[in-house]
């Protein structure tokens, strides 16, 4: 019995040693793996023009996460045509001035954004086996409380130079002869989502074809997915999920914190047949600040026109 006890205790302490360093890749060294994902999708009507599409959600910034900072700066490089921000930006008021700044060079490009419950409510410690539940809010909840932290400064920082406010609403932009259509809802976690009346005409009425129709939230809860794509949207982007935050090699993500099917926690996927892009974000609450095969990330999304097949 002796040789098997130490065979026990030798896997036993093995698998603490395999803890013991997922948690330091987690918390130390993946957190701060900032990575750009790149996709194509040929959504764009016939003959419009190429754009780039830049993709950004779950910042949870703190003011002295400089690493995070230099990527929002390196973002600008990228030079999008747009950039939509699917909220959770900041983990304390002080992170508004710092986001602002680094955010800049983006703010002058065409944009818009919605919020999440981080931009409306200062994190606070959990208990950690809540994470284990796909969804660990009672059903039904509603936030009764008023905002913790300063959400309308925020709002005014991110419209300064013209990106749309989206929370519950319709925006319009124009870009090179191409129109982009945009639908956004406030928070689905916190259960402030109300899908804006419809402005389209009506799908008989005649329109021009250079028409571009975008779903924005933060959150992706499968009815507002379902209104998205009643409302004929081309393409839905999300966020919230952080991939899962953790995941498991051959398993996936382990929750999606919202009813979204665990396969569609990250990355492009479709919903009733329609593009949806869920950003794994590019950070985590302050309380637990790690990752796990899941590296934090912003979408580079290029939206091209159909190709054109050679005539027989």
């Amino acid at each position: 019995m002796r040789p098997l006890f130490a065979a026990t205790g030798a896997v036993g302490l093995a698998g603490l040693g395999a803890a013991a360093a997922a948690h330091v890749w987690a918390r130390h060294i993946e957190i701060h793996r900032y990575t750009l994902r790149e996709l194509e999708l040929r959504i764009l009507p016939p003959g419009a023009r190429t754009i780039r599409v830049l993709h950004i959600s779950d910042i949870h910034l703190m003011p002295d996460q400089d690493r995070k900072l230099a990527f929002l700066e390196y973002l600008a490089a990228l030079r999008p045509h747009l950039v939509i921000d699917t909220g959770d930006n900041i983990a304390t008021a002080a992170s508004v001035p710092v986001l602002a700044e680094a955010l800049d060079p983006l703010l002058q490009c065409p944009g818009a954004f919605v919020m999440g419950s981080n931009d409306m409510f200062e994190p606070m410690p959990k208990n950690p086996a809540r994470y284990l539940l796909p969804d660990p809010r009672p059903e039904g909840l509603t936030e009764p409380r008023d905002p913790t932290l300063p959400t309308s400064e925020l709002a005014r920082r991110l419209a300064a130079y013209g990106w749309k406010d989206l929370t519950n609403a319709r925006a319009s932009i124009e870009l090179g002869g191409l129109e982009v259509r945009l639908v956004g809802v406030d928070d689905p976690h916190l259960e402030r989502d109300e899908m804006p009346a419809p402005a389209d005409p009506p799908p008989s009425a005649p329109e021009h074809g250079n028409v571009l129709r975008l779903g924005v939230a933060h959150a992706p809860y499968r009815r507002v997915l379902d209104a998205f794509t009643a409302d004929r949207a081309d393409l839905i982007l999300a966020g919230h999920t952080h991939g899962g935050q953790l995941r498991l090699p051959g398993f996936g993500a382990l929750v999606t914190n919202c009813d979204l099917p665990r396969q569609q926690a990250r990355g492009l996927s479709t919903w009733q047949g329609v593009p949806l892009n869920v950003s794994a974000g590019l950070g985590a609450s302050p309380y637990s600040d790690y990752r796990l095969f899941t590296p934090p990330e912003a979408t580079l999304l290029t939206l091209r026109a159909p190709r054109i097949e050679p005539s027989s």
